[in-house]
């Protein structure tokens, strides 16, 4: 964010040399026409001035309550942790609205080490009627909703302040709600802030930094200075300079960077001015704008007695030849009286001490507290030990206080990056690479960049597979599925589940055993003979429909290719051999597709050079090849899927015609055979005329 953007200062122009750069006052104006708003020049009284800040009085205390617009968990739960070590009675954080929700829920939070719920609500009258203590709110919303949403949060009248965090909200718009909310007399802070902090008391979203910065900057209990600021990254800097040098905060106020905020310096100076508990007042303006001249009027009337340091960020900008424009959209000198150098001077004359440099800055804050110490205007209280909160997990495991032994483990992919990568491969190269599905198989799967002819094996398999006609099993079952109205995830589900020994699972199984048989040097003949002797079918021989005068074309496919591309194919060559002994005894014992794709597989694994023997024998038992039977018929079934829906099939009612219903014969105890009606002779030729009959 730009808040977080370090301004240049003097400090730069030292570095390269140059001498710190200084201007003459000019009186200029700031034209306002065309907005419907009163013109902002430089005051040159007390009451042009301070334009209602009487009205304003305090913004936070202890008891303060409000809620966050927009679901920001992360905001909320420092807003807690902030208020935990406060030793606050009741957390700040009443309610969380989030307009895109359905429905009011509830979001669980850590109040210390204890889990705490949170409402959720979806819209504001909701929220503001269920919590009526509420009149802060802290809003999250984006630079295009935060006009609207703020105007509906100024119609409820509970609300004393608002919070606008957005940057880049429309200059016209954040006039209107700054005119608004004088008229009104509601406080908004921003827009593009962070917001700010009352030490021990409340503390506006992200405000201040991670819990260990709040905790160093000593904000959990109040101390004598407040400090007002335009820029959120500089407020943390604030926070620990003063921490450093005196008491502590007692309140701090980033008013935003954009060009026209909804409250000014004075706004909040004059309530440190009131404040009995602020001795010392801060001021850190920055170049561009008009509004440090605010407080030049008022030390000059008097208005402001408490001792005022102050400085403007942005010195540097006179060492180039032309305008420069710092971090923030206000950030830019438009005349001589806009420079860094101008307002320091400004303020200095007026009677804010101002110190040569930054570098400075701490050492005037530290010299003007010890004199308000000296004098007895600030008295140093005792020391405090805030609570102990337990450590985010998150953050705990990235500073390696902790370590934890992770639930899952995955060395296949990694999203957490820039980029996605599978198995190491970014994502961008997987795709321009041209090698397809199989290259992404080869890393998911076996954490290798496999070949061109494999990867091009490996497609040729999901394309061979992919369907068999809607009168295999799986397809049966996806069809009647789908006809049945479940949808395509349910469909497919039941054709997979069919899945097994003896429909498409067999290449692992026909993998194992022609590898098996091979490796223990069994002939074809002796494999054949112990399988029968055994009484094991081969899995990957035989068919229902293909045969030697029927041959299945696409075993020839795989058979052609891994001979033509493949270092080796010793393993289907064995299978061949296995065939030719198998079709001696009965033609459609060939050599099927499951047991083609199964040991050219094994082949490739073996062939490639990158895996050793036991790793592909390891892969083959996982499961691997049937996972490319499964992947290449998930395209199929998908497609049946869709043809039955695309065909408005109705449901599917297994013909009766096609169902031999066979009763269980029981013969009656009353009945002897002696005494049976018709004898048993006549029974068997009765019932079968019966049925034809039918």
């Amino acid at each position: 964010s730009t808040q977080s953007t370090w301004d240049m200062t003097s400090v730069v122009a030292m570095a390269l040399g140059k001498p710190v750069a200084t201007g003459n006052l000019q009186a200029a104006e700031t034209d306002n026409s065309g907005f419907g708003l009163p013109p902002m020049s430089a005051p040159s009284s007390a009451s042009a001035a301070l334009p209602q800040t009487e009205a304003l009085g305090g913004l936070f205390t202890r008891h303060t309550r409000g809620v966050v617009y927009g679901l920001q968990t992360g905001a909320v739960q420092n807003m807690l942790d902030f208020d935990f070590i406060s030793n606050r009675v009741e957390p700040s954080v009443a309610a969380i609205i989030h307009p895109f929700g359905s429905r009011k829920s509830e979001r669980q939070f850590f109040w210390g080490a204890s889990a705490i719920m949170i409402p959720v609500f979806q819209t504001l009258e909701e929220c503001f009627k269920t919590f009526p203590s509420v009149e802060t709110v802290v809003n999250f919303a984006s630079n295009r909703s935060a006009f609207a949403s703020t105007m509906e949060i100024l119609e409820f009248s509970q609300i004393r302040s608002i919070t606008i965090i957005a940057e880049g909200v429309p200059e016209r718009q954040a006039r209107q709600l700054a005119a608004i909310s004088r008229k009104s007399g509601v406080t908004i802070i921003g827009p593009s802030t962070v917001g700010g902090v009352k030490p021990g008391a409340f503390r506006i979203g992200n405000a201040g930094g991670r819990l260990d910065n709040i905790i160093a900057s000593k904000l959990y209990r109040p101390g004598s200075v407040a400090y007002v600021s335009r820029s959120g990254g500089l407020s943390n800097e604030l926070n620990n300079i003063i921490c450093r040098n005196t008491d502590g905060v007692n309140e701090g106020i980033a008013i935003g960077g954009d060009r026209f905020p909804c409250t000014n310096f004075m706004d909040h100076i004059v309530r440190y001015q009131a404040d009995p508990s602020v001795k010392l007042i801060v001021l850190l303006g920055e170049v561009g704008g008009t509004l440090e001249y605010q407080v030049c009027a008022a030390l000059k009337a008097g208005t402001i007695t408490k001792p005022l340091i102050a400085w403007c960020t942005g010195t540097v900008a006179s060492q180039f030849t032309y305008e420069v424009q710092f971090g923030h959209a206000g950030a830019l000198a438009q005349k001589e009286m806009e420079t860094a150098a101008a307002k320091n001077a400004a303020l200095a004359e007026a009677g804010a001490l101002v110190p040569a440099n930054f570098e400075d800055f701490p050492v005037l804050i530290a010299t003007t507290y010890q004199r308000l110490v000296r004098e007895k205007i600030i008295i140093p209280r005792p020391e405090i030990t805030p609570p102990t909160i337990p450590v985010d997990y998150t953050w705990a495991s990235k500073l390696g206080l902790i370590r934890k032994a992770p639930n899952f483990i995955s060395s296949i992919s990694d999203d957490r990056g820039e980029e996605l990568t599978y198995c190491g491969e970014p994502i961008s190269k997987v795709l321009t690479g041209g090698q397809g599905i199989g290259n992404v198989i080869g890393l998911l799967w076996f954490q290798r960049s496999l070949p061109p002819w494999a990867c091009d094996f490996i497609e040729m398999v999901l394309m061979v597979t992919a369907d068999h006609g809607p009168a295999v099993s799986g397809a049966h079952n996806c069809i009647v599925a789908a006809r049945a109205g479940k949808d395509l995830i349910s469909s497919l589900a039941s054709g997979l589940l069919t899945v097994g020994p003896r429909f498409g699972g067999a290449l692992d199984g026909a993998a194992q055993m022609f590898t098996q048989a091979y490796d223990n040097g069994l002939s074809p003949e002796e494999f054949v003979e112990q399988c029968r002797t055994k009484n094991v079918n081969i899995q990957g021989i035989g068919h229902l429909v293909k045969s030697l005068e029927n041959p299945d074309v696409r075993v020839t496919l795989i058979s052609n290719y891994a001979r033509t591309h493949f270092p080796s194919t010793t393993l289907l060559d064995y299978a061949f051999e296995v065939q030719g002994v198998t079709t001696r005894k009965k033609s459609s014992l060939i050599l099927n597709v499951d047991g083609a794709i199964a040991v050219a597989f094994v082949d490739l694994l073996r062939g490639c050079s990158l895996f050793t023997k036991e790793e592909a024998d390891e892969y083959v038992k996982m499961g691997a090849l049937n996972g490319l039977f499964v992947m290449g018929r998930s395209i199929g079934l998908v497609g049946h899927y869709l043809d039955q829906n695309r065909l408005r099939q109705p449901l599917y009612r297994h013909p009766v015609d096609d169902i031999a219903y066979l009763p269980p014969k029981i013969p009656s105890p009353a009945l002897s055979l002696s005494k049976r009606p018709y004898s048993t002779s006549w029974r068997i030729p009765f019932a079968i005329a019966r049925r034809i009959a039918k």
